[in-house]
């Protein structure tokens, strides 16, 4: 029970405001648009490459480590840090292999059990 006194319940908490609010986000544009999760999926990863681009995504991150590192927008966040810190050692070239690079075992997992996800369901097709 030791395990329990070494929890941040605080950070834990920070990390499920944050991460339920990107999901809320992202629910709502599901529920009330006609954005296809695709292109849902495209606007959140886009997001977070600007917020991170920009220095922001940092500061989440920080508030709510896990809450904003998991959702898509972390990814994106990664990408772009990716990308800038490989322009600052190889020039040019970086910012197009650096955000690869940096989310490679993220985009690993992605198709891993994206392919195991197509094994066991039927995807549906978004009426418009």
């Amino acid at each position: 029970m030791d395990f329990l006194q070494s929890i941040d319940w605080m950070q834990l908490l920070r990390c499920f405001i944050v991460g339920g609010a990107i999901c809320i986000v992202g629910q709502i544009l599901i529920d009330k648009t006609k954005l296809t999760p695709a292109r849902i999926l495209v606007v959140f990863v886009t997001a977070g490459a600007i917020l991170g681009g920009l220095g922001i995504y940092k500061y989440i991150i920080d508030f709510a480590g896990c809450g904003a590192t998991v959702p898509l927008t972390g990814f994106g966040a990664n990408l772009a840090k990716g990308a800038i810190d490989a322009v600052k050692e190889s020039g040019l070239l970086g910012a197009f292999i650096g955000g690869v690079k940096a989310a490679s075992g993220g985009i690993a997992a992605a198709v891993f059990f994206g392919y195991l996800a197509s094994l066991i369901s039927k995807p549906k097709i978004k009426k418009q």
